[in-house]
């Protein structure tokens, strides 16, 4: 009795799975035979075709050979034309500072006072010892004047007259050692009044008053930028001016002719997003690698008068004036990803004389803005009459032998009344090789069903 239990039990679980395999198979043979009958309903009239996949509507454009504008792209930083470093000159208690900060100064404005006083006394002890060194020079130089008349004499000794000039010497000496004391002193107190060597942008004061300031490393009080010109530093990768340097050479690009008042137009891109309005010029690309980063260091310079830019900001720096000549371009959107790399469609003929749509690989290059729109540079690929599919590519049916297309108003679309509103019918327009197909027909999905 155990032993016929322990068989049922075993048994049991087999048995559950029957209807479940059952309902699987029963299910199966439901879809298939209604995707036959879809695919039948789909054939009949002959309307459709090609296994009963509808024509699907495209848009064409014909390949020709342009000339398109080549743009190079780089990040970069804006810097003042002059970086001048103020400091200070001579040591002392720093009193005010008399600019504001971040705002603009001129050449020749006061940014900081040092307590002048100490300086002031000094220089009072260089006069007074101006005035005894020139003392004791007209002393020594009367003594001599009488001497010279005495030794024609012989009145006196040849040694008391070379002493009486030797002491008239040394007096000029010292007058002139006054001197040089006084202007160091008339200099050092000068320096006590900071002024802004150029005209720019002043930053923050690094100093605050009452601090003790002295000439040396930590000398730094504030920095100007003179913004006008404005530069704009940005670096090359080697692997972009190699491939640009073998495109001029075999001829692919042509660079603009300085010698004939052309050359390198600079646009700048803000973080925004907003473009300046004005063009800057290329002032160089240094002809060796820097170390440090591996890369060309470049440089653009920008009028900047109404000093809209301000140095530090990050920009994105835009080389113009590179042209590339007969070039094959297509729409991003109508080159597409396969397993086998990328690919456009064209328009081709079936064996029955229909328009289809075969997929052709291609190699794309780089991609530029053109017309307002992005394009892809076709290296090769695609020859000019070739007529690439740019729009309705989500309903072409991968189909052995091509898709078929439809370039015109769909089969069985009723003709718009004459007289009638041409935005409310079917409508065919060519513009520039383009053919565009707008239509109101209903959708072949409603038609299937």
């Amino acid at each position: 009795m155990t032993q016929k239990k322990s068989e049922s039990h075993r048994a049991s679980p087999r048995s559950d799975r029957r209807p479940w395999r059952n309902g699987v198979r029963a299910g199966a043979v439901l879809i298939a035979l209604n995707f036959l009958l879809l695919v039948a309903s789909c054939g009949q009239g002959g309307q459709h075709g090609f296994g009963g996949f509808p024509p699907a509507p495209v848009t064409l454009s014909e390949v020709k050979p342009v000339t398109v504008p080549v743009r190079f792209e780089y990040v970069g930083q804006t810097a003042g034309s002059k970086e001048a470093e103020v400091r200070a000159r001579v040591n002392g208690i720093l009193e005010r500072r008399t600019y504001l900060e971040g705002g603009v100064v001129t050449a020749g404005q006061t940014l900081f006072v040092i307590d002048p006083k100490p300086y002031a006394v000094q220089a009072d002890q260089a006069e007074a010892e101006v005035a005894r060194a020139q003392s004791q020079l007209s002393q020594a130089r009367r003594n001599l004047e009488r001497l010279k008349a005495l030794i024609g004499d012989n009145a006196i000794s040849k040694r008391e007259y070379d002493d009486a000039a030797s002491a008239e010497e040394e007096a000029t000496a010292g007058f002139k050692l006054a001197q040089a004391k006084l202007a160091e002193a008339k200099l050092n107190l000068s320096y006590t009044t900071v002024t802004s060597p150029v005209t720019g942008f002043a930053s923050r004061a690094m100093k605050s008053e009452g601090s003790l300031v002295a000439p040396g490393q930590d000398s730094l009080l504030t920095t100007v930028s003179q913004v006008d010109p404005l530069y704009v530093d940005f670096s090359v990768s080697e692997n972009d001016r190699l491939h640009t340097s073998r495109l001029l050479a075999e001829g692919k690009l042509v660079a603009p002719d300085a010698k004939k008042g052309g050359g390198f137009a600079v646009s700048l891109r803000l973080a925004d997003g907003s473009v300046v309005p004005r063009k800057g010029k290329l002032a160089f690309i240094d002809a060796r690698i820097n170390a440090n980063t591996g890369s060309y260091d470049a440089r653009a310079t920008f009028a900047n008068a109404d000093a809209a830019l301000h140095p530090g900001q990050f920009v994105r720096v835009v080389l113009e004036g590179v042209t590339r000549p007969n070039s094959i371009v297509v729409p991003q959107r109508a080159v597409m990803d396969g397993p086998q790399g990328k690919f456009v469609y064209v328009a081709g003929k079936s064996p029955d004389a229909k328009d289809v749509a075969l997929p052709r690989p291609v190699t794309v290059g780089d991609w530029v803005e053109l017309d307002g729109s992005n394009q892809w540079i076709v290296e090769s690929g695609l020859q000019p009459g070739d007529r690439v599919i740019v729009e309705g590519m989500a309903k072409i049916f991968p189909i052995p032998g091509g898709a078929p297309i439809m370039m015109g108003p769909p089969p069985g679309a009723a003709a718009a009344a004459p007289g009638a509103d041409a935005s409310k019918g079917d409508v065919k327009r060519e513009m520039k090789g383009e053919v565009k197909v707008e239509t109101k027909a209903v959708s072949d999905s409603k038609k299937i069903q």
